[in-house]
């Protein structure tokens, strides 16, 4: 990038390299702000004005400096067009309903590319109007995905990072809300000059910015689309991608529709109305797409291919069969199947390599073929809507994959644990399993699993909510904390083991204000941690506001809890674990969110290791 090249630069006459250096300087200044292209040319000019009056002021001639300076500019404009490539971009719509698996679709097209050699990015985005989904209701939004720099996003930026190598951050993820506040921050700073602020022009530009935004160092940009065309909320969004084909060369711009070509058993036919009129709906918004994907659960036949490339103005050989898979981690060999592969490297003018597959059949080998199975107790408040907890039943799968075995979910709603014999709910189970959460609802059935797991020594694994819960069962249990309780949920507990940190303001905006994203870890030697993750000093994702009391630190220690990991200070618990227990793990963070099927969680291989070693003890076939 622009930083990279600016602190390379040197001349050979002493005046002009005075202004070249403090280009350098300047570089060295900004480069924690750069990221992309865009970015790192905003930082540089403003600070490189800023740099030269200071200059000037000491006394330097300002011919000299701007001799410099130009030089400086120039020599890194030619270092960057010499070593730019140009990116290509893929455009991913859905019609007909929603849950297609349009993330699956995007995240499939990148993992394929990257087999190919490529180098990819995805964003997101999505047409509603909240910033961004952290405030929002599980029912009804499903799991809110935290990235390293602590974003808060959609699900599907999970499946991008698990298909992927690609680091998703803040930029991957826009909504509609978020594109409204930028474009009403810049009318109220007069940034428009007074002109009629519209949806076009002024919507759709900071759209075309936030894709052009992720584009930096990649060679392709897989951007999928929220919502259902069709929908109203959607249409500046289209627009947006639709102008974008002219605003870069048409050929290095690709439109991939997915629809549904549903299958009516009592007729026995396949029905392609459907896909007609969501590729027609697309046109009259000015969209032809290249590649449509039939959600089907039959195979096409070469005549209904033929069809669909008819009434819709497709290629026959890109109209891809879009196969139901008992596993999302089929899709990318579904779709290679098809050649899609290289249909879009033809489209976009690419050369890349055959794709490279031994990984994505390996795993479904696993999946399809594996040496066991085990069981895994999930006590949770949003069980009714599977989605909330999409990365952390992906985690468990994962861990069964480094395992060999297929891991089975055993939904247990946490206030059914609450009732008289609800514990019996967990007999069968052979780890048990508390996931993150906020607010009271179920929380003494999810302390009741944790009393179950402890005292029966069956592996427990707590996230997030779930060591909240873990800390207050020990409390209560072991250390003779009576009605000890967080914070979170009650005013009047004497022993509030879990609490806000002094300095935390507790009143004030929802969003955004927890602790979010990655953060340093050092864990105790000797520990279930430490041997899970083979070292003393790691990384994970967080997205709470409660820790730890530290005034019980030492009372619980002497109990028998272990404290096997903290933050680099020492001063935030981050991970504890029982005494004596074979496999008794809870932790402040989400590691769910940085396990994938290629590199299993360590926590999660290990949990589901201990399970079976506690299943092969039982005697359970």
């Amino acid at each position: 990038d622009g930083v990279t090249v600016a602190k390379e630069i040197d001349l050979e006459d002493k005046f002009e390299n005075m202004g070249a250096q403090m280009v350098k300087e300047v570089a060295s200044k900004t480069n924690d702000e750069a990221g992309d292209g865009t970015t790192t040319a905003t930082i540089l000019a403003q600070a490189i004005i800023k740099e030269g009056c200071k200059y000037v002021t000491a006394g330097m001639n300002p011919l000299d400096l701007k001799r410099g300076i130009d030089t400086a500019v120039n020599h890194i404009k030619e270092k960057l067009i010499a070593s730019s490539k140009k990116v290509k971009y893929i455009f991913v719509t859905g019609g007909v309903l929603s849950s297609l698996g349009k993330g699956i679709a995007a995240a499939s097209i990148g993992s394929l590319l990257e087999c190919s050699g490529l180098k990819i990015t995805i964003l997101k985005l999505d047409p509603y109007i909240n910033i961004d989904p952290g405030t929002m209701n599980p029912f009804q939004h499903g799991e809110v995905y935290v990235t390293d720099d602590g974003a808060e996003t959609d699900l599907d930026l999970g499946h991008y990072e698990r298909f992927t190598h690609a680091k998703m951050r803040r930029a991957n993820s826009v909504t509609a809300g978020r594109i409204y506040h930028n474009v009403i921050q810049k009318e109220r700073k007069g940034e428009y000059l007074g002109a009629t602020v519209q949806v076009i022009p002024h919507i759709t530009d900071e759209i075309k910015k936030h894709i052009r935004l992720v584009g930096s160092g990649v060679d392709v940009v897989i951007c999928e689309i929220g919502g259902t065309v069709g929908d109203i909320e959607s249409l500046p969004f289209l627009e947006a991608i639709r102008q974008f084909r002219f605003d870069v060369k048409p050929k290095d711009v690709l439109y991939v529709h997915l629809t549904l070509v549903p299958y009516i058993k009592t007729a026995g036919e396949l029905k392609t109305k459907p896909t007609q009129h969501s590729v027609q709906k697309l046109r009259e918004i000015g969209i032809q797409p290249d590649v449509l994907l039939c959600r089907t659960e039959k195979k096409l036949s070469k005549s209904i291919k033929e069809k669909i490339a008819l009434f819709c103005s497709v290629e026959t050989n890109s109209v891809i069969t879009a196969m139901d898979v008992t596993s999302i981690y089929e899709a990318p060999l579904s779709y290679e199947k098809e050649g899609i592969c290289k249909i879009i490297l033809e489209k976009l003018g690419i050369k890349g390599k055959e794709p490279n597959l031994e990984r994505w059949q390996k795993i479904n080998q696993v999946l399809q073929k594996p040496d066991g199975e085990v069981k895994i107790g999930i006590v949770g408040k949003y069980v009714d809507l599977k989605e909330s907890y999409k990365s952390l039943t992906e985690a468990l799968v994962h861990g069964g994959i480094g395992n060999k075995v297929r891991v089975i979910f055993d939904w247990v709603e946490a206030e059914a644990l609450e009732k008289e014999n609800g514990i019996t709910l967990l007999k069968a189970c052979d780890g048990v399993l508390v996931p993150g959460g906020f607010g009271e609802r179920g929380i003494e059935g999810k302390i009741r699993a944790v009393q179950f797991a402890r005292e029966n020594k069956v592996p427990y694994f707590g996230i997030c909510l779930g060591m909240h819960c873990a800390a207050i069962e020990f409390a209560r249990n072991v250390a003779h904390l009576k009605n000890a309780n967080s914070g979170e949920f009650s005013t009047t507990s004497p022993y509030l083991v879990i609490d806000l940190l002094p300095d935390q303001n507790t009143k004030g905006d929802k969003g955004g204000t927890m602790r979010l994203g990655e953060y340093p870890c050092q864990l105790r030697k000797k520990s279930n941690a430490y041997n899970a993750y083979g070292k003393r000093e790691i990384e994970e994702r967080h997205r709470h506001r409660y820790e730890f009391n530290n005034m019980y630190r030492i009372q619980m220690e002497e109990a028998g809890l272990v404290f096997s990991g903290l933050s680099p200070n020492g001063n935030l618990v981050e991970i504890i674990e029982v005494k004596d227990h074979p496999w008794f793990l809870a932790g402040q963070f989400h590691p769910e969110f940085k396990s994938s099927p290629m590199n299993p969680h360590p926590l999660f291989r290990d949990f589901i290791a201990s399970s079976l070693k506690y299943r092969s003890n039982n005697h359970k076939s």
